[in-house]
């Protein structure tokens, strides 16, 4: 994909859970023949983080890399904003989609906003309401701004109507990053996984990089001493975001025989290794997403979450740390299954292509 003049659609990435989600889409409007630009703003730019998803999911190398790097949340916004700015005025967009709720999201809406270049958001509508969440700052934002809004659960449709948004807005399409989970599936190996990290016998997965989980030392400490607990049962496998590791190591995370402490995994290793999992533990919102599809309990240790659906019809649950050994313990319990009991609705593999239907009806491609 190169930078044209010509009317074009510019996608804005920015961070490891926007990538699967912006693959079916981009592939989706290039079978429609949509004249198409990445930005990648490089606010993940380590390898595991960044490059090996645009390899592993076959998306085309960005257009372009703003490199923007990590920063607080003003800084790493601010850069993002600078940099779009010049470039939408050099070459102004037909329209901007941005996914998901992180930083680089929300500052490309702004941008597009301000510059009154028609904007869409894929993953509108998930609410936590949360405001203590950067994240979810970040979604009240983008889908106020937003002129196209794709949901993925009813629920999304339900607190966007709620929030006054015009229904003609909104459009149901499904999850994008079921669509790249199942387009991969047959790749998810949890036997080739477990043997380069040297795992035999059961094991649970834990991901954790909230800031509510991370920042607060006492926090930190108290789910490192739940994380023993567990691993007092059963060996605990972390691949440790760079956000959590020294708050996590000073609180002594590493100091239990039975936790293993493994740096990021690339997107087809993570998933099958989750795959292979007898539980995963988790604050992230898009492994609740993927842990229902794969059948794979998921105890997400977090007061709240923006994905309902995950629980309502997945294997989700929240739980605090004071709770979080006996959730393991019953999800320990319970038989293997590599599929869902419920399928939450669209979760089909088609969601790109309905994103990319509406886009290029409204850019007229």
């Amino acid at each position: 994909m190169t930078s044209t003049a010509a009317p074009h659609v510019l996608h804005v990435t920015g961070a490891r859970p926007n990538f699967p989600k912006a693959a079916p889409v981009i592939r989706a409007l290039d079978g429609l023949g949509v004249r198409q630009v990445l930005v990648h703003t490089g606010q993940h730019y380590d390898p595991v983080m960044s490059e090996v998803f645009f390899q592993q999911l076959g998306l085309p190398e960005p257009d372009v890399n703003l490199g923007v790097g990590s920063g607080s949340h003003g800084a790493q916004t601010a850069a993002v904003m600078v940099a779009l700015e010049e470039m939408f005025v050099a070459d102004r967009p037909s329209l901007v989609i941005v996914y998901g709720d992180v930083n680089s999201t929300v500052a490309a809406a702004l941008v597009a906003a301000k510059l009154q270049i028609p904007l869409a958001h894929v993953e509108a509508g998930l609410r936590s309401f949360d405001r203590t969440m950067p994240e979810e700052v970040n979604r009240v934002v983008t889908d106020a701004l937003a002129d196209l809004l794709f949901t993925t659960s009813p629920d999304a449709n339900v607190h966007l109507g709620t929030e006054g948004v015009a229904a003609d807005k909104i459009h149901f399409v499904g999850n994008p990053m079921i669509d790249t989970l199942l387009a991969n599936l047959d790749t998810f190996d949890p036997v080739a996984v477990t043997a380069d990290l040297g795992l035999e016998g059961d094991y649970v997965v834990a991901t954790l990089h909230r800031p509510g989980n991370v920042d607060d030392p006492e926090q930190a400490a108290k789910i490192v001493r739940a994380v023993h607990e567990v691993a007092d049962t059963v060996r605990v496998v972390i691949p440790l975001h760079p956000r959590g590791r020294e708050s996590f190591a000073r609180a002594g995370l590493m100091d239990h025989e039975n936790v293993t402490v493994i740096e990021p995994l690339g997107y087809v290793e993570f998933i099958g290794l989750v795959r292979g999992s007898r539980a995963v533990v988790t604050d992230s919102g898009g492994v609740q997403e993927e842990t229902t599809m794969l059948g794979v309990p998921c105890l997400t240790l977090r007061p709240n979450t923006e994905r309902p659906v995950t629980i309502t019809h997945g294997t989700n649950r929240l739980v605090t740390s004071d709770g979080l050994a006996g959730a393991v313990q019953e999800a320990l319990a319970l038989p293997r299954t590599d599929t869902p009991a419920v399928t939450p609705p669209l979760w089909d593999g088609a969601a790109g292509q309905r994103i990319a239907a509406v886009v290029a009806d409204v850019v007229g491609a």
